[in-house]
Parts: C-alpha cells; sequence; structure tokens
C-alpha cells in the first residue's frame, strides 16, 4: 500500500549528537515532521521511521502489533548509536511509551528522554474485553487530530484496529513494568487538557521511573499532539536546550548550521 502523503519516514545527516523520534499509535511521522525539521535545522542527525502498519491504511495494523513497532524503532536506535556520540530519545503518546522501553533496556547508551504526552495505559472503560471483542469487532472510532489549534491536522488513522490496541494494552502492560529501571535525564512535557491520554499517565510514569535529572512542563494551550498545537514551539526549543545541556558538542553544531 501507498504511504499517505506527509507519512514518509524522515531522516538527516547530521553532526554527533542524534535524535530519534517516536510517533504515535495510529499516527505517522507527520506528526513529529516539524519537531525533525527544527532538530534538523539546527544541525543534529535525526531518524524520524514509519512504526509498521502506520502510516497506509487502518487494516495494515491488523496485522502487527507492539513487536513490530518496538523492534522498528530499536533498529532506528541502534543505526543511530553506530553514528553519532550521543543519541537521545524524543516521543509522542505511544511513542513515549516505545520511548521508555528503549530507555529501559538501553540504559546509559541513551543520553536522554523527551516525553510528550506520554501514554501509560489504555483507559477505554471496555479495554477489558479486547482479547475478546478483537475476534468480532475489527475496529472502533479513530483517535487522531485531538488538536486545539485551528486548521492543524494529523496525518491518522480514522479507525483504530482492535487487534493492534490489545498489543498496546499488553506492550503498555510491559512499560509500566520496566519504568524503575529508566534512569536517564527526562524531560516531560503534557496537556492538562488532553481527550486521548490523561494526565493521570505522565504522574504514573513520573512517580515509577528512577530519574533524577527530570522537568515536567504543562502545555496549557494544547491538546493530545502538542507538537501541531498551540505549544509545538514551546516543545522544540526546549526540547533542543535539553540536549543542549546534556551534550557539550551541540552548540558548536548549531552555530555551524546557521543556529
Amino acid at each position: 500500500m501507498p504511504v499517505l502523503p506527509g507519512a514518509e519516514p524522515f531522516r538527516h545527516e547530521g553532526g554527533e549528537v542524534g535524535v530519534l523520534l517516536c510517533h504515535g499509535f495510529t499516527g505517522s511521522p507527520q506528526s513529529l515532521r516539524p519537531w525533525a525539521d527544527y532538530l534538523a535545522g539546527k544541525g543534529l542527525t535525526v531518524s524520524l521511521p514509519l512504526l509498521p502498519g502506520h502510516g497506509t491504511r487502518w487494516q495494515d495494523m491488523q496485522l502487527t502489533g507492539w513487536q513490530d513497532w518496538y523492534a522498528e524503532v530499536d533498529r532506528a536506535l541502534r543505526e543511530l548509536l553506530d553514528r553519532c556520540e550521543q543519541v537521545f530519545v524524543f516521543g509522542l503518546s505511544m511513542g513515549g511509551a516505545l520511548t521508555l522501553r528503549l530507555a529501559a533496556k538501553h540504559g546509559v547508551a541513551i543520553s536522554g528522554l523527551v516525553l510528550v504526552n506520554p501514554a501509560n495505559k489504555v483507559h477505554d472503560p471496555l479495554a477489558f474485553a479486547l482479547p475478546v471483542a478483537k475476534h468480532f469487532i475489527r475496529s472502533t472510532p479513530g483517535i487522531a487530530s485531538d488538536i486545539a489549534k485551528p486548521g492543524s491536522d494529523e496525518v491518522g488513522y480514522d479507525r483504530v484496529p482492535t487487534r493492534a490496541a490489545d498489543s498496546l494494552r499488553k506492550f503498555f502492560r510491559l512499560v509500566d513494568v520496566d519504568l524503575p529501571q529508566v534512569t536517564q535525564p527526562v524531560l516531560l512535557l503534557h496537556s492538562p487538557q488532553d481527550h486521548v491520554v490523561p494526565p493521570v499517565d505522565s504522574a504514573r510514569i513520573l512517580a515509577r521511573i528512577s530519574s533524577r535529572d527530570v522537568t515536567e512542563t504543562l502545555l496549557e494551550q494544547s491538546y493530545h499532539v502538542a507538537t501541531l498545537d498551540h505549544d509545538a514551539e514551546r516543545i522544540f526549543a526546549d526540547s533542543f536546550a535539553f540536549v543542549g545541556r546534556l551534550a557539550e558538542s551541540v552548540g558548536r553544531e548549531g552555530a555551524e548550521a546557521g543556529g
């Protein structure tokens, strides 16, 4: 199947500091592309992969699960680790959960994490029924484009495939168990008004990780897809400043790139 316009993966070869960006469930790289472009413009090496089953049609997600999504970001991370002196991982929503698992598994190889409205649980009251319901109900209404900014839209599916949703539910449980293994510096930005992932997810993540260098920021003007919303520029600037604080070479690379 052809990839939806704007949903293509993105890669930029920059300096010795790399950033891996992980998009969300039923979304696509489009939701993070402005962020990726900003970081690339600052001289960083940037990788924004398209997760398997995403960016085409929702039926394609029925054939994939969390193992496929995680394998793709793990592959992209290993490429960056081979290429760069320091690597950071950023994630939105489910991409935040993927980021946290990468952090738990790769440890000090990752220099820091930036999480935007990270997801920790499937909160739908009927989530408990997914193991059975997925055999009878193929999809439920979509969750894409929860954005406050007029005229800003997310390229994502208008349906949620139930098989994939059940896999996501299992993945969140695995990530939650691993949270105490996360020790890297963390910048977590979340929206008080989020119609997809409630603030309780961010609170639980912050309570369970072992990181000592933690910054929490509220995105008062944005909904779930904050990277395409009113607070996008703040996310971009704060995340770059976070990287700059932890990677001495970033300032030099930014200057060389005219940043």
